[in-house]
């Protein structure tokens, strides 16, 4: 009798060690997936902060417009992209996107090009399922505005354009190529028709830029035509500032997605119709999540191979016990 009920109080014992196991493996998958998934993005934009303008000489201070910008986010298509790298890059993007608007409320965002990886050769229900994913992923208040500017990936190299791929791309994105917000004139330019190799397309941009000039009246936004104050690009997946002219700043912006780099970054700008500062904003980078899920990996081992000698180290005694006694 006196050993029946010790093996009852030890079964008890051992239900309860594995409960609390249970409990310790559950816990940690879980701290690791909503730190890595969720909180760590709101703990890296959470330290971004809006450039400062210089305040005027003399009389009253101008709207400041906050525009925040990104590129080459290279939404994966059905034919070179793999479900697992999809849905991994994606998800990044969509949670820093979401997570940057709203800890920083800008008024405007821009997507400097390369917004698919495969728009230049994608077929007609590809491309529809292409929108619709970048939709979800960006998607944004209504009084936000979402500008976006055609890249290679989109609608193809100089020599690969269509009409048929430019049109596609400018149904879902506007064809508009002036956009004015609180005395802020910007000129989105698709650069890729203006490689120049005698297309038609080459000229009817050049027109629709011709048009753009008349439109600003000459204005001190009028390189060549317009002569910018700044010029922001996308396209190659890194920053670099290079002075046209010795005056004009050409910054390039980063690419937005892991795919392209380990550490991604947006630009935040502080503009007025005089007078602009600009800042970069780093996303989570990408080994630091990865390490984090390797700790929390070997975490749940050492808890697990813990966990089970504690459960398995009572069974010998239990047995020696018994035999000692029946030996009796």
């Amino acid at each position: 009798m006196v050993l029946i009920r010790w093996l009852g109080r030890h079964s008890f014992c051992l239900s309860r060690r594995r409960r609390a196991l249970l409990l310790k493996l559950m816990a940690v998958t879980l701290a690791s997936l909503l730190f890595c998934e969720f909180l760590i993005y709101y703990l890296v934009i959470f330290w971004c902060r809006w450039p400062e303008v210089g305040a005027p000489a003399r009389g009253k201070r101008e709207p400041v417009l906050k525009a925040l910008f990104l590129a080459d986010t290279h939404l994966l298509g059905e034919i070179t992209g793999h479900w697992l790298d999809k849905l991994r890059r994606e998800w990044q993007m969509e949670r820093s996107f979401q997570t940057a608007l709203w800890l920083l409320q800008p008024e405007v965002v821009f997507i400097l090009g390369d917004v698919f990886d495969e728009g230049k050769w994608s077929s007609s229900k590809a491309w529809e399922e292409d929108v619709a994913r970048f939709r979800k992923m960006f998607r944004h208040p209504p009084h936000m505005q979402l500008k976006v500017v055609a890249g290679n990936h989109d609608i193809g190299f100089h020599y690969q354009m269509s009409m048929y791929r430019v049109r596609r791309f400018e149904e879902v994105f506007s064809s508009d190529r002036l956009f004015s917000w609180k005395g802020v004139n910007f000129v989105m330019v698709n650069s890729v028709a203006l490689e120049g190799d005698g297309c038609g397309i080459c000229s009817q941009v050049e027109a629709e830029l011709v048009e753009v000039s008349r439109k600003l009246n000459c204005s001190r936004e009028l390189l060549w035509w317009f002569r910018p104050r700044l010029i922001l690009s996308g396209h190659t997946h890194s920053a670099c500032e290079v002075l046209h002219g010795g005056s004009v700043p050409e910054i390039s912006v980063p690419s937005f997605s892991w795919r392209n780099r380990n550490n991604p970054s947006f630009i935040l700008g502080s503009l007025t119709s005089r007078d602009y500062a600009l800042s970069k904003c780093f996303l989570p980078l990408e080994g630091t999540v990865l390490s984090t899920y390797c700790g929390a990996a070997g975490l749940l081992v050492v808890l697990t191979l813990t966990g089970v000698g504690r459960l398995a180290s009572p069974f010998p005694s239990a047995w020696t016990r018994l035999r000692v006694h029946r030996a009796r």
